[in-house]
């Protein structure tokens, strides 16, 4: 499965995968917290000068950020028209901001480390007879096929604007399911070889 994890280490890399969870989800508590556009800006900015100093390897990857640009403008433009523009621009910030944190998260941190924490975090659980490893398991997972989704529409775009000169678009979500499907199947096809089912 593909990843958007990057092989070269950064000074993030040596943050443990626990600490940046945390600091995540603190920071996406506090983005709800206020609807002041200057705040969040600043959050914003704050968050951007924190994915700068990943380097030039981090802002190779900057292009999985594109679609949360053009969700940001949608949304501004909306509140435009309904004479709301502050909020939209605030909305936009809270969005930007909580996705490039996510994103430096999905850079630097390995697979198998954010399952260890997730497993941690549900392992109280087990005493009340919840499977929190297969819980854990499931997660992790989601993650990663949301990050494998990416990569692929990423590669099968850039074949496409090679081949055509433009961006595939819509015309890529037949292949795109395609693929995902191939490997969601390998991926079934792993765990039920290794769990014996």
């Amino acid at each position: 499965m593909r990843s958007l994890y990057l092989d070269r280490r950064t000074w993030m890399h040596a943050v443990p995968a626990w600490l940046k969870l945390a600091l995540l989800s603190a920071g996406g508590t506090a983005l709800v917290l206020t609807d002041r556009p200057m705040v969040l800006g600043a959050a914003c900015g704050l968050a951007l000068a924190l994915f700068a100093s990943l380097g030039r390897p981090a802002w190779g990857r900057v292009r999985t950020l594109f679609g949360i640009a053009i969700a940001c403008a949608l949304i501004v433009g909306f509140h435009a028209l309904l004479g709301t523009t502050l909020l939209g621009v605030a909305s936009a910030l809270r969005i930007a901001t909580a996705a490039v944190l996510a994103l430096m998260l999905t850079l630097t941190t390995r697979f198998e480390d954010l399952l260890v924490v997730l497993e941690t975090l549900l392992h109280p659980l087990r005493r009340l007879g919840v499977p929190t490893d297969r819980i854990a398991l499931g997660l992790g997972l989601t993650l990663r096929f949301a990050e494998n989704f990416h990569v692929q529409w990423q590669r099968l775009d850039d074949a496409h604007r090679a081949r055509a000169g433009r961006g595939g678009g819509l015309r890529l979500l037949a292949p795109l399911t395609i693929r995902t499907l191939q490997t969601a199947e390998r991926v079934a096809d792993a765990l039920a070889a290794r769990l014996g089912r």
